[in-house]
């Protein structure tokens, strides 16, 4: 269920017609090109904006995205026309998406850290089953460090990742890449300056 509140706060972050974050994708997406496999179907949760999953349908992938926010949906589906790409952009909410109705050979999941634990322990375990078999998750957000910084992201200490929490949640998973670091990151007005992240690259067993 959508918090009104909530929804009302990114409806008027998403407003106007600057992108927030971007018209590029994340660094940490951009650098997993060597993974994208063309024909091949991709699934982008809390797209926002749309920048990530413009640039994976560049790319050549079949892509899917969601966010609850009609606000950035909106804007999502301009950018695609921009760009001359076509992406199957839906307004949802990753607590009431179906992760059994489908499966996608990638799943992005980009700065998601707006859910209570409970919530997000759902999120973890839908995005893993949501993957085909063999399938990628690209995974980025922010580390408790992100709170000396200021520079974006949840305020609440418990929304954060760590190494030991993505691991665990992702035990099913092969860690392909698993990193905590420190950098400057410029995307839009709203991620700008250093920046404590994690990247998390995965994959799903064939077998």
């Amino acid at each position: 269920m959508t918090d009104p509140s909530e929804l009302a706060r990114w409806n008027t972050r998403f407003g106007g017609d600057e992108y927030h974050f971007g018209i590029t994708p994340s660094g940490f997406v951009a650098a997993q090109a060597h993974l994208l496999r063309p024909g091949t179907t991709a699934l982008c949760i809390a797209d926002g904006e749309g920048r990530n999953s413009v640039w994976l349908s560049q790319h050549g992938l079949r892509v899917t995205a969601f966010d609850f926010s009609p606000v950035g949906v909106a804007k999502a589906r301009r950018l695609a026309t921009r760009m001359g790409v076509q992406v199957d952009h839906l307004e949802a909410n990753v607590n009431d998406w179906d992760w059994g109705a489908r499966q996608f050979d990638l799943v992005a999941a980009i700065f998601v850290q707006i859910m209570t634990p409970p919530e997000r322990s759902r999120l973890f375990a839908g995005m893993a089953r949501t993957l085909s078999p063999g399938g990628i998750l690209l995974l980025q957000g922010y580390t408790p460090k992100q709170l000396d910084y200021g520079t974006g992201g949840p305020k609440q200490i418990e929304q954060f990742y760590t190494e030991a929490l993505l691991r665990e949640a992702f035990a099913s998973l092969e860690i392909l890449h698993l990193s905590e670091h420190e950098e400057m990151i410029e995307e839009g007005d709203a991620h700008c300056g250093m920046s404590a992240l994690i990247d998390l690259v995965a994959r799903k067993p064939k077998n």
